[in-house]
């Protein structure tokens, strides 16, 4: 039996999350991402599937090492996921401005992806980074 569109959205999501933000696989970044990938929650000129990647793999990782992505939710729709997750590891860089504390950090995420041809085409995020980093 086949997976419906929605359950292949879904999985391609999950693989994102579990192999480019838990794992640190830039190759699977790369199979994964459109190339014409458009972050609408990104800052000005950070909207790109390039600098996602670098926000990914020399910020977000470089500031919690040992960092593991729990899935809590997805939901599907058509092109559209959703997934509500947390992100969990040590706080050990400095990031976005908030200075590293060497301890423990959970933050709550919301993510909505678009997905075209099998790859991530867009993307809209919200998380708690700033008062998971204040709280440590």
């Amino acid at each position: 039996m086949s997976l419906s569109p929605e359950a292949k959205n879904k999985e391609l999501v999950r693989r994102f999350n579990a192999e480019v933000i838990a794992g640190g696989h830039r190759t699977s970044f790369h199979e994964l991402v459109a190339k014409d990938f458009v972050d609408h929650t990104a800052p000005a000129g950070a909207s790109s599937g390039e600098a996602m990647a670098h926000f990914i793999f020399n910020l977000l990782r470089v500031a919690i090492p040992d960092l593991v992505v729990e899935l809590h939710d997805q939901l599907a729709e058509g092109d559209r996921v959703m997934t509500r997750k947390t992100f969990r590891g040590t706080f050990s860089a400095d990031l976005m401005g908030l200075p590293a504390t060497g301890k423990p950090i959970a933050v709550e995420v919301m993510d909505l992806f678009v997905v075209r041809d099998g790859r991530l085409a867009e993307h809209w995020g919200l998380n708690t980074f700033a008062q998971a980093a204040r709280q440590g």
